[in-house]
């Protein structure tokens, strides 16, 4: 059974750090390309990182681009997603995803640029966790 498990939401001042992990199980993160995405009350889901089979490839959204960092350990099975400088306007529940495929989708561009939008077509959903921003 495939599995996400988002983990290391919270509360932290603007200016802070946190960084959230997402373990899979069920499959091997060299298999699948993995997401994290946002959503905030009231507004659309966002993709904001995106990393390929055994990191070749990483995109971000322009609004967290230079900010957050994605990464992934083989050995643990996990992906992380290192959030520095958080804003307010970064408050939402944050979710990992597994897409179907090794690669990150149409949604990418050849300048490392992630600009998915709701469910984009992934497989697999973890449960969100809550990051809040305060300023």
């Amino acid at each position: 059974e495939v599995q996400l498990q988002a983990s290391g939401g919270g509360l932290v001042q603007a200016g802070g750090s946190l960084r959230l992990s997402c373990a899979a199980s069920g499959f091997e993160l060299d298999d699948r390309a993995i997401a994290w995405f946002r959503q905030a009350p009231g507004k659309e889901r966002e993709g904001i990182s995106c990393t390929t089979t055994a990191n070749l490839k990483k995109y971000y959204a322009d609004s967290v681009k230079g900010r957050f960092a994605i990464s992934s350990d083989s050995a643990k099975n996990t992906v992380y997603l290192q959030m520095n400088s958080l804003e307010p306007a970064d408050t939402a529940v944050y979710y990992c995803a597994a897409a179907p495929s090794r690669t990150c989708g149409p949604a990418t561009s050849y300048s490392g640029r992630f600009y998915a939008t709701g469910d984009y077509g992934m497989d697999d959903w973890g449960k969100g966790t809550q990051v809040t921003v305060s300023s």
